[in-house]
């Protein structure tokens, strides 16, 4: 499965121009420009699959760094501010890592 056939490649190409500028990446407004506000939780979880690279269960802090060349592999990579913001946002048990119910909660928030 890949992002494309859960979301259409417009709304990732304007998501990615929205933060292509170092520091200028929102997850919460990223999430609403790429269309996966709109998707069931079902959906959700089918990209956090994919975004899940090592099939750990778990979006870990260097996955977040390449979290927008998952969407597409030319754009940038996260800065550490970012990953940092980013996680901070999303890890509501505070482990160091996102779970797939901590990603729902945020994408669907």
């Amino acid at each position: 499965m890949s992002l494309s056939s859960v979301l259409s490649a417009d709304a990732i190409d304007s998501a990615l121009k929205d933060c292509q500028a170092p520091d200028s990446f929102n997850p919460r407004k990223f999430f609403q420009l790429c269309g996966l506000t709109k998707k069931s939780p079902q959906e959700v979880k089918n990209v956090f699959n994919i975004l899940d690279n090592d099939a750990s269960g778990f979006i870990e802090e260097e996955e977040l760094k390449f979290f927008l060349q998952r969407f597409s592999a030319g754009a940038r990579v996260l800065t550490d501010k970012e990953t940092k913001a980013f996680l901070s946002a999303a890890d509501d048990d505070s482990d160091g890592k996102i779970g797939v119910d901590e990603f729902q909660a945020m994408v669907l928030s």
